[in-house]
């Protein structure tokens, strides 16, 4: 895989509506390179747990919490507990504004929840903020070199 290829952000996200605002937002802020977007949690576990950890180079999952097949919980479930993706950052960026859905998200180790506003503006600088913390500011830990 050569670099241009690298997913550094992974969109989990079955709405394609909230998936177009979501890259358009990314984009709007030169944070959308290295995007990989995919409709729901069957196909991001099989992405996460496909592929070989060390050639993982995701620095962010926004993921959905509402989604067909396998829902963002499960998704967040199976990362949080594999012992090498459990520090890949996830943040939940969804509609679910219901107390079980953000109390089990913390529980299970999600890094922030976030609510989707309904103003595309508003929704626009809040994906912007999270790029640019994720992937700008925020220091990962070292991976171990095999």
């Amino acid at each position: 895989m050569n670099d241009n290829n690298l997913v550094e952000i992974l969109l989990v996200e079955d709405n394609p509506d909230d998936a177009g605002l979501t890259i358009r937002a990314l984009k709007k802020s030169n944070l959308c390179n290295h995007l990989l977007h995919l409709r729901d949690g069957e196909e991001a576990l099989s992405f996460l747990f496909s592929s070989d950890p060390a050639n993982m180079h995701l620095k962010l999952i926004l993921l959905d919490i509402k989604m067909p097949k396998v829902d963002g919980i499960e998704v967040l479930r199976k990362l949080k507990s594999d012992p090498v993706r459990k520090t890949i950052p996830v943040v939940a960026l969804t509609s679910s504004k219901e107390e079980r859905d953000i109390i089990e998200s913390y529980q299970l180790g999600v890094n922030a929840y976030i609510v989707k506003p309904v103003n595309f503006d508003k929704f626009s600088a809040a994906v912007s903020e999270l790029g640019h913390f994720w992937l700008g500011l925020n220091q990962p830990p070292v991976k171990d070199n095999p």
